[in-house]
């Protein structure tokens, strides 16, 4: 293990996780973590960025849909993934899709998570599913759902990122593309980003924001720095605190 930088600013721990599958990573460098939405709140290490502000998604007093909201969101979430990614990176690609117990052998063979979006077959032939319990405890019918958790080991240069992180961010607007294919999920599907490199985790989850968790504090400093006019008013106080 050793202590590196980039040009970006930001600071990383560059740790042997060759090996290591999304699980053993997750326990080894985010103990206690679970790989779900509101990672914020799991984590302190955490940034939470609030996309598209001061614009809304329609137009005012029409349903049409407003393409410069879109376009800023779009841009935002592109600084913020150059930012924490760099092409040597290695990442893992995750995805859980929250199905019916009913419904995850026929997933299985049916569902082509990273059909779109992963560029070589060779790496997508890399991709591994495992079935875990249900995320969402609080729900009715728990035991009837499952969570299908699909991750890939691969690298910046190797996801059609343009596209996936548009696909993110036009989930909730049936009428906009790409978007994530979902023909069995009880939600729409979540993807994480995990920088193994540099112990990062990037969470889009809507149009509305995302959330940065790392390892360190310190390592996402530059991020607080350049993009501090973007966090989320909410958890603004709480943010500035921990990095005073």
């Amino acid at each position: 293990m050793g202590i590196k930088g980039n040009s970006n600013g930001l600071i990383y721990l560059r740790t042997e996780t060759k090996n290591m599958n999304v699980r053993d990573y997750i326990n080894s460098h985010f103990p206690g973590l679970v790989l779900k939405p509101s990672l914020y709140h799991q984590w302190e290490q955490s940034i939470h960025f609030e996309l598209g502000k001061e614009l809304y998604q329609f137009k005012s007093g029409t349903d049409e849909l407003n393409a410069e909201y879109f376009d800023q969101v779009y841009q935002q979430i592109l600084s913020l993934f150059h930012e924490i990614f760099l092409p040597n990176d290695t990442i893992f690609l995750v995805t859980n899709i929250y199905q019916n117990n009913h419904y995850v052998r026929k997933s299985r063979r049916k569902m082509k998570v990273y059909h779109h979006y992963i560029k070589a077959n060779h790496v997508r032939a890399q991709l591994k599913q495992e079935d875990l319990p249900y995320m969402f405890d609080d729900e009715e019918d728990v035991e009837d759902n499952c969570t299908s958790q699909f991750s890939l080991r691969c690298r910046k240069q190797d996801i059609r990122f343009h596209l996936l992180l548009k696909a993110i961010t036009h989930q909730d607007f049936p009428p906009l593309k790409p978007r994530i294919h979902n023909p069995y999920g009880l939600y729409e599907p979540d993807v994480f980003f995990v920088n193994v490199t540099r112990n990062i985790i990037f969470y889009i989850y809507d149009d509305r924001g995302c959330e940065v968790i790392a390892k360190d504090l310190e390592t996402l400093r530059s991020l607080y720095e350049k993009y501090g006019d973007w966090i989320d008013e909410y958890d603004r106080e709480e943010i500035v605190q921990r990095f005073k």
